[in-house]
């Protein structure tokens, strides 16, 4: 009878169940994005080796007594007012024990220009000849600036870089100008895998220049926003951050006003950031099934009254108030389990969409499946109750003399 009853107003069913439909596929989606979008962080992470090191300014983190992080400063850690590290940061690093190799990663303001283009949707970053080598990237055309050309005014681009100021691949030996002073392209790096989500550039938009020059063309207003350092050996990588962390400490005043980080720790930075964005989006995506709830009480409610001399009739010929609050609380269920099913449906399709039109690669968490699936249930039963109760405590007396 309550499948009936909801098959008699189809179109009404369906809208009450639509919120429930969003709220499910609102949390499964954005849930399955964060869970991607965590192991694409993990995989670029984990493929630059555990031993790189990782210096930023501005104090990224909170730890105790014995070096464990503790708290994650989210603002400056998604790069908001962080500042820049000094540039004697960089010498200090460079004359640290067991440092092997260090990569400076400065930003220079501006855009690149040729005789016809301009392009200003990137970063031009100061760097040295080891980036390559740290970063374990190719260049895909070309090659990367040599240890001898790092006062020569060469630079190498990002795949992105080469398609809108050039339109082409490969503009090997083709000249452009940044603050005036006129570039040859050197080569053409091999495409990064990017996060969607990146917390730092994208550097497939990149201009890659040495750094000293990126100082003299700019008067020394470069933004030094990263250091990478990989120590003598992978097993002194807890010497060369406590010495690293020394000598800066002394030179900055004893003032902490960087952050020293292990690859490990830059991918709990990363996933606290990720989890924490993702939990207050679903929150957000939940409340929809909160909504949805509502929608089926009030429906539920006005087919109680509507239904007002159905009831007595039933009552009439001998239905319990179990047997009428049963039919109308199956009613309930139906809709918010249904809808549960096609909001399931419908987040596995949008997953799927995602990975072959975008570059984002959602995945399925299938506990969250079952938990959206379970809180449609319970929604189903808390809104439920209401109009089921309303409808078995009707006086047949009453609801039959209802017109």
């Amino acid at each position: 009878m309550a499948l009936a009853a909801l098959r008699s107003s189809k179109w009404r069913s369906f809208l009450t169940m639509l919120g429930i439909i969003i709220g499910v596929v609102s949390v499964v989606t954005i849930v399955s994005l964060g869970e991607g979008v965590k192991k694409q962080v993990v995989g670029q992470i984990s493929r630059l080796g555990s031993d790189l090191i990782t210096i930023r300014p501005g104090q990224l983190v909170t730890r105790d007594a014995s070096g464990t992080i503790t708290k994650i400063n989210l603002s400056r850690s998604l790069g908001i007012s962080s500042g820049s590290l000094p540039a004697n940061d960089l010498s200090i690093i460079e004359r640290t024990p067991n440092v092997k190799t260090v990569v400076p990663i400065s930003l220079i303001s501006g855009g690149a220009r040729t005789e016809d283009r301009q392009y200003n949707n990137g970063y031009i970053i100061g760097t040295n000849d080891k980036m390559p080598e740290v970063l374990k990237q190719k260049v895909n055309f070309g090659a990367f600036f040599s240890s001898g050309e790092l006062g020569r005014h060469v630079a190498v681009i990002g795949q992105t870089v080469a398609e809108q100021l050039f339109h082409e691949n490969v503009p090997i030996g083709m000249t452009f100008s940044i603050h005036g002073q006129d570039f040859i392209v050197r080569g053409v790096m091999d495409k990064f895998e990017s996060s969607p989500v990146a917390l730092g550039p994208d550097f497939n938009k990149a201009i890659f220049i040495p750094y000293n020059i990126g100082k003299e063309i700019t008067g020394g207003n470069t933004q030094l926003i990263e250091i990478l350092v990989r120590p003598t050996h992978p097993n002194q990588s807890a010497q060369t951050i406590a010495a690293i962390n020394r000598r800066l400490m002394a030179a900055h005043g004893q003032q902490n006003d960087f952050t020293v980080l292990r690859q490990d720790e830059n991918l709990a930075v990363t996933n606290d950031i990720l989890n924490l964005l993702t939990g207050f989006i679903t929150g957000i995506a939940a409340l929809s099934l909160m909504v949805g709830g509502i929608g089926i009480m009030n429906i539920m409610l006005v087919s109680v009254t509507e239904r007002t001399r159905e009831i007595g009739i039933r009552k009439a010929v001998g239905a319990t108030n179990r047997q009428i609050l049963g039919q109308f609380l199956v009613e309930a269920l139906v809709l918010s389990v249904v809808g549960g099913i096609i909001g399931t449906l419908l987040a596995l399709l949008t997953n799927v969409l995602l990975r072959i039109f975008t570059n984002l690669q959602p995945v399925i968490t299938w506990p969250v499946v079952l938990l959206a699936c379970m809180v449609v249930l319970i929604v189903g039963i808390i809104f439920g109750i209401t109009p089921a109760a309303k409808a078995a405590r009707k006086d047949p007396i009453e609801a039959l003399r209802y017109e």
